[in-house]
């Protein structure tokens, strides 16, 4: 028995060791090809949309930490498994691990962009592995110098199979340590200094902050602001070697440096972007300022005037799509290619270099990150990532609010205390009433913070003597079209959810 676990510590090992590996080199040429977020990212493609909104609902931005976990855990039960065959037979431990690492090498390549670089850090684990193997079990009892009998064959054998083991996790923890700091180093944005706004954005105003306790920022800093996407490591971009073209059904193709970007009249804007994935009353939106070029200002040196086409088909530096309506995008609201946020350049995690922007429209339809290429075509001719899993094709943002304070299922002292959160109507009108109903009474009209724009969200509160006991309090938002919230329950596939939060507090 002391044996068989042995030989399955000596697989584990001999994996971590390959995968550490193929981390370092695909730290060195592409950080999505490292075997694990290979294998990771192919089956974020293949997991069901219904799964994939389960695991967002359950682990929130976590989801992509227990996708990686739970994808090493398989490997490294097999992997075990590789060990016990190779204690009977070296070659047959030995292709169970070339088999794993073979797995995450076909993911590797049926990555859009991949290419046959991208076989690399597969070809790296295999041969690390393999050879790792190999050492460990002519190091182990019964092998080499352990077949002999005798304390002192035993012990060097012992010895030599510490001296192995160590050194193997020592060089796993190197290499792996290695290709973190490079992977981390590589995917820092450039050194930017933007140019001023042609047209910037009025005065931010002061939020309420500092008087609700409790209450969302008015502004959302780059640290804090959602991020939910499908790639499990962030693209190394250069500026450089990186351009925006615009193709497909135009009068002319044209492509675009970062510099020729810059050097255009850049507009600034205040403006709140909401995930489809949010449920009511979750935290995946965030307000921000954008700099950037507007959209028709682009699309019009390519010549949209005769064109069929009913979408832009973006797509990432790594080859994602996304489908935004080509109506929408046009129809005179402030989508931009941002290059600037909050007055720095965009960080790598929200699109560096550049990234689409289009108020009222939930970010799968409309704010590729790290963008490359927008292509003029139709929905019949060519489907992007979310369309082909059947998400909607117009997506508008529905009218939301949020309760932030109290917490949910928090207790809280009796007295003057404050309801408080935010709500968000972009592209209709902002919002223009918050109300709220306690313990199923009727609805108060709350006290609303200041506006930046249709397009932003915005802070209310009401003031609120709370007394003992349990309490339900809900919240619901106006738009500027004196459109209310709907009460109707959706959830968040295929069109974005709806409802009414509601929220139990205890008063003590």
């Amino acid at each position: 028995m002391t044996t068989r676990l042995l030989h399955a510590g000596f697989g584990v090992l001999a994996t971590i060791v390959g995968v550490a590996a193929g981390h370092l080199v695909a730290a060195l040429t592409e950080p999505a090809a490292s075997p694990v977020l290979a294998v990771g990212s192919t089956v974020i493609d293949l997991t069901p949309t219904p799964l994939k909104e389960w695991a967002i609902a359950h682990f929130g931005t976590n989801d992509k930490t227990v996708l990686v976990g739970s994808v090493l855990a398989g490997v490294l039960l097999l992997a075990a498994v590789a060990g016990l065959l190779a204690r009977r037979r070296f070659a047959l431990g030995a292709g169970l691990l070339v088999v794993l690492v073979a797995v995450a090498a076909s993911a590797a390549l049926t990555r859009p962009t991949a290419g046959v670089a991208d076989l690399l850090p597969s070809l790296a684990a295999a041969g690390t592995g393999v050879a790792a193997l190999a050492w460990l079990v002519r190091a182990a009892p019964g092998r080499a110098g352990g077949a002999h009998r005798g304390d002192q064959a035993g012990g060097a054998s012992r010895r030599g199979v510490l001296v192995a083991a160590g050194a193997l996790a020592a060089a796993a923890a190197v290499m792996g340590g290695a290709g973190r700091w490079i992977t981390s180093y590589r995917t820092r944005p450039e050194n930017v200094d933007l140019p001023a706004a042609a047209d910037p954005a009025p005065a931010f105003p002061a939020g309420l902050d500092d008087r609700v306790p409790g209450i969302t920022p008015f502004r959302t800093s780059a640290d804090d602001f959602y991020r939910v996407d499908t790639r499990l490591t962030l693209p190394v971009v250069s500026l450089g070697s990186w351009s925006l073209t615009i193709d497909g059904d135009v009068d002319r193709e044209v492509t675009f440096s970062f510099d020729d970007l810059a050097s255009m009249e850049l507009i600034e804007r205040d403006i709140t972007l909401t995930c489809v994935s949010n449920d009511v009353g979750g935290r995946y939106v965030g307000a921000a300022r954008w700099l950037g070029v507007p959209l028709t200002d682009l699309l019009d040196r390519a010549g949209i005037d005769h064109t069929s086409a009913d979408q832009i088909l973006s797509t990432d530096v790594d080859g994602m799509t996304i489908s935004t309506p080509l109506d929408l995008a046009t129809d005179g609201r402030d989508a931009m290619i941002a290059i600037g946020m909050n007055g720095a350049a965009l960080p790598v995690q929200h699109g560096f270099p550049a990234r689409m922007v289009v108020p009222g429209l939930y970010g799968f339809v409309s704010a590729t990150k790290w963008i490359t290429r927008m292509t003029l075509t139709t929905y019949a001719e060519q489907d992007a990532y979310w369309t082909q899993r059947d998400w909607a094709t117009d997506a508008p943002i529905k009218i939301a609010s949020r309760i932030d304070t109290p917490k949910p299922l928090s207790t809280i002292d009796a007295g003057r205390t404050v309801i408080g959160g935010v709500a968000w109507a972009q592209h209709q009108g902002g919002v223009e009433k918050v109300e709220v109903r306690i313990d199923g009474g009727g609805w108060q009209e709350a006290r609303l913070g200041p506006s930046a724009g249709q397009d932003y969200w915005r802070q209310w509160y009401l003031p609120w003597t709370a007394e003992k006991g349990q309490h339900t309090l809900a919240v619901r938002a106006v738009n500027g079209e004196d459109e209310e919230q709907t009460a109707a329950r959706a959830t968040p596939f295929p069109e974005g959810s709806s409802g009414i939060q509601q929220i139990v507090v205890t008063v003590a």
